[in-house]
This record gives structure tokens, sequence and C-alpha cells, in this order.
């Protein structure tokens, strides 16, 4: 028997995961989420709400959050401390995201991912695991330390294959300085997500990689040979391609219109997404350790002892604000990017739904953009 809806909210608009409709209306019961209606039906129980209501964001870039860094603690604990820390923020997922590290650290990384999934009642939050190197280029490595960077091995391969045995949604994030055609075959052959990024290479060397089945690339811009008029470049390659793109807009990464340019001159749309790329300092201390040394947030950004940024301080509310305020982007497609991208790239549409969700992975967005909280946070509050 299908659950009946006990109370309809009318918010100001519902993003439904493909669009924006002003009046529709959300019908719950009993903590979760059941239906939309273009309007509530004739006698039935209303709630109105100012704002926007939208499913939780999506962030497919998290190193670290709540004073954990996966890096530094890769166990299942720093997984929930991660995850915890950027609800709080209205992200209800995060892929984490494992840097360039000795083989040890990676290997880790992978057991505490595979042993989060297997615990009894697994955090919904944690989508994956997210491979950001060792396979990256020297010249593009970031904040990556150099002495790890190497040639894609077997070994990586087999950690890619246990996580997607185990149906773990993977992205590993690779140079074509360190990776042949062949090998990213073998990767996606897992049914692994491959992107290109901290790269040196030439357009013509990074649509080798795509041609080879590679789907995505890593925070556009950054770390990533830049766009010339004769020579594109992994940048250019990527404006150029239908392949998925992760941004950072944070107004330090990427110049706000340099993320405009990059969204209205891509030719399919719907293949940006907004990425924190966030470091433990979010929902925690302004200090951490990195590779053993300090990285302090300083005006907002966070810098290693080469003056080099390591990592972002931002959450994807912020991420979603400054796109519409700042940037321009439409509030459409602004959702689109924090919400039904990512679920579209992880291949989970229904995570772009508000429909059939708990009521704690429904957000509440004021006229202004900021998140008031969640529809849970709000029936809580006011439960009458």
């Amino acid at each position: 028997m299908t659950a009946t809806p006990d109370l309809w909210l009318l918010p100001d608009a519902v993003f439904d995961g493909s669009r924006l409709r002003p009046g529709a209306a959300l019908g719950i019961a009993q903590g979760q989420s059941l239906k939309i209606a273009d309007a509530p039906p004739l006698g039935a129980s209303i709630r109105r709400v100012t704002g926007t209501l939208t499913p939780g964001f999506l962030d497919l870039q998290v190193n670290g959050g709540g004073d954990a860094l996966l890096n530094n603690d890769p166990s299942p604990e720093a997984l929930h401390r991660m995850a915890a820390a950027h609800r709080r923020f209205g992200t209800v997922g995060i892929l984490p995201t494992v840097i360039t590290d000795a083989p040890e650290v990676l290997a880790r990384a992978v057991d505490a991912a595979l042993a989060a999934q297997a615990e009894p009642h697994p955090d919904r939050s944690l989508l994956g695991l997210h491979i950001e190197g060792p396979h990256l280029s020297i010249p593009r490595r970031g904040t990556h330390a150099p002495e790890w960077v190497r040639p894609f091995d077997a070994a990586t391969l087999a950690h890619v294959q246990r996580l997607r045995a185990a149906g773990l949604f993977v992205k590993i994030t690779v140079a074509p300085e360190s990776i042949t055609p062949e090998q990213v075959r073998q990767i996606t052959a897992t049914g692994a997500v491959v992107s290109i990024g901290h790269s040196d290479a030439t357009a013509e060397e990074t649509r080798a990689l795509l041609d080879a089945g590679a789907t995505c690339f890593t925070h556009l811009f950054n770390a990533m040979s830049p766009m010339l008029h004769r020579a594109p470049g992994v940048t250019g390659a990527c404006i150029n391609s239908t392949a998925y793109a992760g941004i950072i807009c944070d107004g330090i990464h990427v110049a706000d219109e340099m993320v405009g340019l990059a969204i209205r001159a891509r030719p399919l749309p719907g293949r940006m997404f907004l990425v924190s790329d966030a470091m433990s300092t979010v929902g925690g201390s302004s200090h951490l350790r990195l590779y053993g040394r300090d990285v302090w947030l300083k005006d907002g950004r966070l810098v290693n002892a080469e003056g080099s940024l390591a990592g972002a301080h931002v959450t994807m509310a912020e991420s979603l604000r400054r796109l519409i305020t700042v940037v321009g982007t439409s509030p459409e497609v602004a959702l689109d990017m924090a919400v039904a991208a990512p679920a579209r790239l992880l291949n989970r549409p229904g995570l772009a739904s508000p429909v059939e969700r708990d009521l704690a992975d429904l957000l509440l967005l004021a006229p202004d953009w900021t998140v008031t909280g969640t529809v849970a946070d709000l029936l809580e509050a006011r439960p009458g």
C-alpha cells in the first residue's frame, strides 16, 4: 500500500533534480518525502516555507573535515568525522579523497573505505573513494609530495579492483604523463571513473586518454597546463570535451570570471560540478599537518611552507552561493552543479531527487541562497 502524505511543504520553489519549480509542494510522512506536486491537494495540511527546497549537496572531492584528514588518518573513524563535519553545512554526501602518499597510506585508505561500507549501518554520506594521485605529473603536482609521485602500477589497479568488487564508487585522478591509454582501459573496465588532472600534458595527449575511456577532469584550471591560443593544453581539452569536470568556486583557486566562462563554454550542459577540495579545517581548527609539515589557514587560504595552496577551506554551501551571487550563474544551473551533476557521475540519480528521501537529506535555502537548515531541522523546531 502506497503511503499518503500527512503534510505538504510549500516553499517558494522546489529543485526536483532537473529544474526549479516555483509553487511546487513536497508531500511528506513519517520522516520521509513521498512525492512532488505542482500544488498541494485541496484540503491537505500545508506548511508554508520561505526559500528553496533542494536535495542536499554532493561533494566529490573531500580531503578532510572536522580536523580529520584522510591521508593522516586513513581509518573508518576519520571518514565518519569528515562526513559529519560536512553534513553540518548541507553536504549530505562526500567522496573522501586520498592524495599522493606512501603506498601503505593508499592501502590503508582503501581498507578504511571497505571497512566503513561493511559496517552494520553504513554511513550513507560516504559515496566511495577518490584516489587523487600518486600517478601525476611532477611539474603540476601542486601540494602533492614529489617523492611519492610515480607511474601507474599494478598495485593501484588491484586497489581499484578491490573497491569495485565490493560495489564502491571509485574515481581516480591520473595524468597522461603517468599512465597509458591501455591502463586507462583496464581501470574503466572495472567500472571506475578515470579523471584527468595534475598534468602538464598537451591537448592531444589528453584526448588520447579521453578516447581510452577517461570521463572526468579534476578541479578544472588548477594543476593543469593552461589554455593558450596555440596550445589548448589540458584546460582547453577539458573545456572542449563532453567529459565531466569538477571546479572549485571559492574566489581563490579560480577567478570568478573564469568559472563563469568555463560553464558557458562547455559544449554539453550538465557536465560541470562543484567540488570543495576541502581540508580538515572545514568544521575544524585553522591548522593542519600535511606530509609532516604545517599548513595554516590565512585570509581564507590554506598555504603550506612553500607558499602553495594546500587544498581549500570552503563548503559546498559557500560555493553554491558564490556561483549564484558573484559568478552570476542561474540558480537552476548552480543547483545542478551542486546536486544533480555529481549524482549523474555517481550513477545514482536518486541522490538528485527530493522524492523518497530522509528529511535530513533535504535542505532549505534562504532567498539569499544561504543554507537555513534541513527539512528535518525545520519540523523538529516547529512540529506543529
